[in-house]
């Protein structure tokens, strides 16, 4: 049986993360001493690593929950886990089409700022922001579903 600090030190995971994890119903409550610590055991390193692994694949908390939960109640069919992986990578797809997107309109502005350098005009705005104001639509941007961005909080803050 492991303290926090020493599962936080083993897995490279801040303390306040495992925390979080534990509000959020990713880790159940683990044990705890007569003084109130908990402790870890060998299958909550296991689940944490697990954890770690998928949000370094690019998974987000909730596709994690969804797999914890198959994998807490034994239903844990490689069709199931197909499903979900297979819905990731689409949406992967999608981001990867949106930022490509993106890119190609960022290039024509470079195209026409590098345009604008060879004949320079003192004082004036740049010709990209003259003849289109740099505004891309939202819909075209990728955007984390919430639970991510409210992660990156939690990260940034701990």
């Amino acid at each position: 049986m492991l303290q926090i600090g020493e599962v936080s030190r083993q897995l490279g995971l801040n303390p306040q993360t495992l925390y979080f994890y534990e509000r959020i119903g990713l880790m159940p409550s683990p044990k705890r001493t007569a003084a109130g610590y908990r402790l870890y055991e060998q299958s909550d390193l296991e689940r944490l690593a697990f954890i770690s692994h998928a949000k370094a694949l690019g998974l987000s908390l909730e596709e994690i929950r969804e797999l914890l939960l198959l994998q807490d109640g034994q239903q844990l069919s490689c069709q199931e886990v197909y499903d979900r992986l297979l819905k990731k990578v689409q949406h992967i797809d999608e981001t990867i089409s949106q930022l490509q997107t993106l890119k190609a309109q960022l290039k024509l502005l470079l195209d026409r700022c590098q345009r604008s350098l060879t004949h320079p005009s003192t004082g004036q705005q740049c010709v990209v922001f003259q003849q289109h104001p740099l505004v891309i639509p939202a819909e075209s941007l990728p955007n984390p579903p919430l639970h991510d961005q409210e992660q990156l909080n939690h990260d940034t803050q701990g």
